[in-house]
């Protein structure tokens, strides 16, 4: 659909008022200060560019980058303007009259297929396993990559040899009475990442009565493409996506990463399938997606045998935007931690800010990236908490980079690591 008529664009740009409400909100506009990276003007921007005032220009382009998507201006804004989804189209718009070879073969031909992914992660595993890496900075190699990768490969640490998926079977049965057949959602960061994530959601869920089921044919949620200028791309996975999960009858479809449960969800559907044929199988799909913490407190309504001898261990959460701006879901994981024997729950000082790392925000914009983020650094050492929570693997990459670089002993896991080990104990 042309830039012009997307919904977004059309019937949202005049509803802003021009509070500045965003502004107040908005964690890139903290450290920057200037208009042209608020919410606000880059609503300005959208409608210059839909007006033929700007040209859809790299610098334009440029301008927008320096968003976060976090949405946290979006579910702020008293108009209720859907701000992060008028910068997604204008990137694209942008993108278009600007391609990029480079982004190309990045977001189209490798993240597109699960196959090419894999092979680059295990080449990062292979640098660092051999010493490659380490060498490289030494010898200066690494200051040769692109853009802000000189900086931001240090994020990338740790990485596992063995995926999540060459770990499970593609079909987990039940442990007693089945309840439910669920579709798991097993997004790129987990699977290639944060294996040990994967193995506790299989773990926790046929404990509880799950039949889960890994699709083949699982790709990309379609959110870095997003944030990168790619929605077309990011539409044709939303395809690919759709038809891999409804060859099944599935009940649920549950993921345990915020931005692929964002992704997958009818808002987004609707902005990437909306105006299509594939509306209503977009919707339908949509209908079942769940994020892992709402689908074990409201349907599967766990609770963990009670361990006196569980060892007590002090946890702080973080609120991953893609979970509580884009899907309203801050209680449910905090109830998980509560239920899980022997976890004591330290709020942080304004655990819904944003970590800076959104995606590949931390890659592009290192430096922006650890303004934010020592920010949210502060606010986690001074709860002394032996653990921090949280429900999304770009967060949790982000915060252990964060945890590395201010010298704190916590650990990083997402809730349902800590659920899983207090089932084992018990057996």
């Amino acid at each position: 659909m042309e830039f012009k008529e997307l919904p977004p664009v059309k019937e949202q740009l005049m509803k802003c008022v021009r509070c500045g409400k965003c502004r107040s909100v908005c964690p890139v506009f903290s450290e920057i200060g200037n208009e042209t990276v608020a919410p606000r003007g880059h609503v300005f921007m959208v409608q210059m560019l839909r007006d033929g005032i700007v040209a859809p220009e790299q610098k334009v382009y440029d301008h927008l980058t320096n968003c976060l998507m976090c949405e946290t201006c979006s579910v702020n804004c008293p108009s209720g303007i859907d701000i992060h989804e008028l910068n997604a189209a204008a990137r694209s718009y942008i993108y278009e009259h600007n391609p990029n070879l480079a982004k190309d073969l990045i977001f189209d031909t490798m993240w597109t297929n699960p196959a090419y992914l894999k092979n680059v992660v295990r080449m990062i595993w292979g640098a660092q396993a051999s010493g490659a890496q380490s060498l490289g900075r030494k010898l200066g190699l690494t200051k040769l990559l692109p853009g802000d990768m000189p900086k931001a490969e240090k994020i990338l640490t740790d990485i596992p040899w063995r995926s999540a998926r060459s770990q499970l079977p593609a079909v987990s049965p039940a442990i007693g009475k089945k309840k439910f057949t669920v579709g798991y959602f097993l997004g790129c960061a987990t699977d290639l990442l944060n294996p040990e994530v994967a193995k506790a959601t299989v773990a926790v869920l046929t404990r509880n009565g799950c039949e889960v089921v890994i699709p083949p044919g699982t790709k990309c949620c379609g959110l870095p493409q997003i944030a990168n200028g790619k929605m077309s791309t990011a539409q044709r996975l939303a395809i690919d996506n759709i038809e891999a999960f409804q060859k099944y009858d599935f009940d649920y479809i549950i993921t345990d990463c915020a931005s692929c449960s964002s992704a997958l969800a009818v808002k987004n559907m609707e902005l990437l399938l909306g105006t299509t044929e594939y509306r209503e199988q977009a919707r339908a799909f949509s209908a079942k997606v769940m994020d892992l913490t709402y689908f074990l407190i409201h349907v599967l309504d766990i609770h963990p045998p009670a361990n006196d001898k569980a060892p007590r261990v002090r946890v702080t959460y973080h609120d991953p935007c893609h979970l509580a701006n884009a899907q309203g879901i801050k209680d449910e994981p905090r109830e998980l931690l509560r239920r899980i024997p022997g976890v004591e729950l330290v709020e942080m000082k304004d655990a819904n800010r944003c970590c800076g790392g959104s995606g590949t925000f931390s890659l592009t914009h290192y430096d922006l990236s650890m303004q934010i983020l020592d920010k949210k650094m502060e606010n986690i050492g001074a709860t002394g908490a032996d653990l921090v929570a949280t429900c999304c693997p770009s967060c949790m990459m982000q915060l252990r980079h964060g945890v590395s670089r201010q010298g704190l002993h916590a650990r990083l896991v997402h809730p349902v690591q800590l659920l899983s080990q207090a089932y084992e104990d018990q057996d």
